[in-house]
């Protein structure tokens, strides 16, 4: 009997992705794989049942019997707790599963027997690289954050001359040089904004040049395991602020991105930095769902400080979801040929890193040590 794959529609208010495109799933079919998708999954992707269907996936109208018949669900947002009551006992379940927080779903996950595999979990190592889908999906953010913010601002971005005279470019200034910082630099550069960048991991700092933009190097190195940033002394972030307040003032734009999963998003921009900027200047906040990188953020608003705009805008990657869908499902494909063997049987190697490591919850238990600790400690 071939693997029975399903891919329920989003419930979540604002999700327009969708965990499988057309191309993924004539993929999977060839992986001995039986692919089943909810009436309408794709349509706010632009994805019409039809061309599910002309890849011989089956559109099930009623979700309930879709995830029933499933061996492996696939999602893009964690599933309600009552949607986790309509899974068979024992199904793998592949999805941002936000295990930092939510312990009644993690608890449902566990009670369940689910086999829960978190995106966010995934090792930042070689090996993992394609199926990384935090960076996938940063990318998109990056680059729809310059879009929002050269649509905000008052100013064009690149320099134009005319017949009343030239036009100087707009600075645009990125904090954080991840995957989504990075994707920004590249989209202001294309805009022909003059670019700063600032990260305080001086790995990136040749990063940022290679793309055109200017390093603010502030001579402290902050890199960490894992890709991430270590914590700032309480002295690192007084000459932090002191040094990019300067940067911060001249900017016509700002795109911050600096986020850590499952932590509070650093608090890089103070109020009085805002204060310093010009009337006009923007700032978009991708690390607003973590509470923001400036001192005023708030998620999903626009706040108007003086003439300088701050916008904390929620999950960038949906308003881009035919591209960040198609990057998104790919991770995941990348994902299942670990877990599908070429017979076409579900295998777990628990001895394969990538496997042992973005593992939720499994035969009734929280696998994830972290989570699990911060759930017993709560209990």
């Amino acid at each position: 009997m071939p693997v029975k794959l399903a891919v329920p529609k989003e419930e979540t208010v604002g999700e327009n992705r969708v965990a499988l495109v057309p191309d993924v799933a004539k993929r999977l079919k060839a992986m001995n794989i039986d692919v089943s998708i909810e009436k309408d999954a794709g349509l706010r992707t632009g994805m019409p049942n039809s061309v599910f269907e002309s890849q011989s996936v089956t559109i099930e109208s009623d979700k309930k019997t879709l995830v029933q018949q499933a061996d492996i669900i696939l999602k893009v947002q964690p599933p309600s707790i009552e949607e986790i009551q309509t899974y068979k006992e024992g199904t793998i379940l592949l999805g941002f599963l936000a295990p930092y927080s939510n312990n009644e779903r993690i608890i449902a996950l566990k009670e369940k027997k689910i086999t829960a595999f978190s995106m966010e979990l995934v090792p930042r190592i070689s090996r993992a690289q394609s199926i990384d889908a935090l960076s996938s999906q940063a990318a998109a953010a990056g680059y729809k954050a310059v879009l929002i913010a050269a649509e905000m601002s008052n100013k064009f971005f690149p320099m134009l001359t005319t017949a009343a005279g030239t036009i100087r470019p707009a600075h645009v200034l990125v904090i954080g040089a991840g995957v989504a910082g990075l994707q920004a630099i590249a989209t202001a550069r294309r805009l022909g904004a003059i670019v700063e960048a600032y990260d305080v991991r001086s790995a990136t700092k040749e990063q940022v040049q290679s793309l055109g933009a200017k390093f603010i190097d502030m001579q402290m190195s902050a890199d960490s395991a894992g890709g991430y940033a270590r914590e700032l002394t309480e002295a690192e972030k007084a000459q932090q602020q002191e040094i990019l307040a300067r940067h911060v003032a001249k900017a016509d734009a700002i795109i911050t991105t600096a986020a850590i999963p499952g932590r509070p998003s650093p608090k890089i921009i103070t109020e009085a930095m805002i204060t310093a900027m010009k009337p006009g200047a923007v700032i978009v906040d991708i690390a607003a769902e973590g509470g923001g990188n400036t001192a005023l953020t708030r998620l999903g608003e626009v706040v108007d400080h003086n003439g300088v705009k701050i916008f904390g805008p929620e999950n960038l990657p949906s308003q881009l979801a035919a591209h960040a869908s198609e990057m998104y499902s790919k991770n995941l494909l990348n994902f299942l040929t670990l877990l599908v063997n070429k017979e076409g049987a579900i295998q777990l190697d628990w001895s394969d890193q990538i496997l042992a490591d973005s593992v939720l919850t499994n035969e009734g238990q929280i696998r994830h040590t972290a989570t699990r600790e911060r759930i017993e400690k709560n209990a």
